[in-house]
């Protein structure tokens, strides 16, 4: 898990594009049962937008949070089994993508060569922008540019039965290609990264949510281990 960037693009980049024909790595998210606007034409640098005073109001109520683990010890098994944003109804079980070559539907998945939640580095999720899935994150970043999902809290529960909490704090609309995972391979410290696609076909940017770290503490175990029931998108 200690893959350096070039490492990184050179074992995973070739191999998806040549199975996919997407133009993002691994995922090669799209819009199947959804209207989309067109994209802009070649490729638009993408809009980020930084949120810069945390809102009390724009979270929601947390019955017990979990307490700050200011020395995390990661197991080296730990992966995400489950994301949830309440906030835009995003609940679903969270699995590594068993084809390269497909995509599935009804999960979100995890990019292997990134780190898992409390390693501090960037943990990235991506799935579908259909209906029960990361749609409803597509929906909201065409209204005032994503400004009401800053704030929003990222659960991430995971394999060793820890709930971890983000705060939504960067939208990232229209990111190409040649740059989408820069930001998220360099990271320093501990992050959430969900991405979608912003249309269908592999010529559509892709959309990010970036959150930082609130807290994290042990989860209820039936919470943290969904059922994923993948299935291959109609």
């Amino acid at each position: 898990m200690n893959r350096n960037f070039d490492a990184l693009w050179t074992r995973v980049l070739p191999a998806a594009l040549t199975a996919l024909g997407v133009a993002f790595v691994t995922v090669g998210l799209i819009t199947l049962t959804e209207p989309v606007e067109a994209g802009p034409g070649g490729s638009p640098a993408p809009t980020i937008f930084v949120l810069s005073s945390p809102s009390p109001s724009a979270r929601p109520t947390l019955s017990a949070p979990p307490s700050v683990d200011p020395s995390p010890t990661v197991p080296p098994d730990r992966v995400a089994t489950r994301v949830r944003v309440a906030a835009l109804g995003i609940d679903l079980p969270v699995i590594e993508q068993p084809d390269p070559a497909v995509v599935p539907c009804d999960v979100a998945m995890y990019l292997g060569d990134m780190r898992q939640p409390g390693a501090d580095r960037a943990t990235y999720l991506y799935a579908h922008a259909q209906r029960g899935m990361f749609l409803p994150i597509l929906e909201a970043s065409r209204v005032n540019n994503g400004a009401a999902m800053l704030g929003d809290i990222v659960e991430v529960y995971t394999s060793d039965d820890m709930l971890f909490l983000y705060e939504v704090d960067q939208v990232r609309r229209h990111v190409s290609f040649d740059t989408g995972l820069d930001d998220a391979i360099a990271a320093q410290s501990d992050q959430i990264w969900l991405q979608t696609s912003e249309g269908i076909g592999t010529t559509f940017p892709k959309l990010q949510l970036v959150g930082k770290p609130l807290s994290s503490g042990p989860a209820d175990p039936a919470k943290a281990h969904p059922s994923p029931k993948p299935r291959r998108c109609g």
